[in-house]
């Protein structure tokens, strides 16, 4: 976001009042990105003039060109651009509305939460994540149920950025979408709580229909750092997808979980040197003496990062058994 502060060598902003008035379009855009160049705040207002161009260029061009600023009257001139009939206005408005940064926005954006169209609903949210504002928590969670699976992953965002431990059941029940994009959102969103209940419902998603979800919920656990839930992430160490087995390497790790030692050994075999590397660093985080002989072994892998890693997990337990 531009911070404004007087400007000099762009040119006037009556000059370039003027030219926002020449009957020829390309003049007219090209002094929208001169207001840009000025990075003044008294260039907001003919921006939001220039919003009601005649020409889908300039209209684009402005749509652009209003992410470079911040505050309640940039987010006003939103509402018409996000709605522009030329797809690519509305679209450029949608991209910059999420670079807004003063929280003060939120209140012309917040009526927009239940426009009439998904495209609309869906941008507001979005840029209402980033804002951090109180006020739309209850807008995102009525959102939780709306019919268009790209505004509920906007909104779950918002409730995401908020962190806030009472929206965990609005959150939990998001991980149930029928929208797996949602669904992923929800897991991940989950990531802020270190709470067990979240944690059950990461596991519960270890057999989601989407490999996506599985591996997103499979790095959720690790984040939340309940080992209660290890036994569910042991599971997904026979994942069909090697993407899925790997978070839970990870998260395994990360949960220091003994219980896991035992399967997680076999990876050092494995095909993928990420996922021999991997383990090793599972095997180095839990720092189990069982897994001595077995990191041992690998010591000369042919691949120099899980040769490096084995190195520092045999390290690891060495400082555990001999502190």
């Amino acid at each position: 976001m531009t911070e404004f502060e007087p400007f000099e060598a762009f040119g006037d902003l009556d000059e370039i009042s003027e030219r926002l008035e020449s009957p020829d379009p390309s003049v007219r855009r090209l002094a929208v990105i001169d207001l840009v160049e000025t990075s003044s705040g008294e260039a907001i207002p003919l921006l939001v003039r220039a919003v009601g161009d005649p020409a889908a260029e300039v209209r684009l061009q402005t749509a652009r060109a209003l992410g470079e600023f911040d505050g309640v009257d940039v987010a006003t001139a939103f509402v018409s651009v996000l709605t522009d009939s030329e797809t690519d206005v509305a679209q450029a408005a949608a991209d910059s509305l999420a670079e807004l940064r003063d929280s003060a926005a939120s209140t012309a954006l917040l009526p927009l939460a239940t426009h009439s169209s998904a495209f609309v609903r869906a941008a507001v949210f979005r840029a209402l994540k980033a804002l951090q504002v109180d006020a739309s928590l209850g807008p995102a969670i009525a959102a939780l149920g709306d019919a268009d699976a790209r505004v509920r992953v906007q909104a779950v965002g918002v409730i995401g950025y908020l962190k806030r431990t009472e929206t965990l059941p609005s959150l939990i029940h998001a991980t149930r979408d029928v929208n797996a994009d949602v669904r992923l959102a929800a897991i991940n969103a989950l990531s802020f709580t270190r709470n067990e209940v979240a944690a059950q419902a990461a596991a519960d998603a270890l057999s989601d229909g989407e490999w996506q979800v599985r591996a997103v919920a499979a790095e959720t656990i690790g984040r939340i750092g309940q080992i209660s839930v290890a036994t569910a992430l042991i599971r997904s160490l026979d994942d069909g997808y090697w993407q899925v087995r790997q978070k839970a390497l990870q998260s395994l790790g990360k949960l220091r979980a003994r219980p896991a030692v035992a399967a997680i050994i076999p990876f050092l075999d494995d095909p993928l040197p990420s996922l021999r590397k991997d383990a090793a660093a599972a095997l180095g985080d839990i720092a189990d003496p069982k897994a001595s002989d077995a990191l041992g072994a690998r010591a000369q892998d042919e691949d120099p990062d899980v040769r490096k890693t084995v190195i520092w997990a045999l390290g690891q337990i060495g400082r555990a058994t001999n502190p």
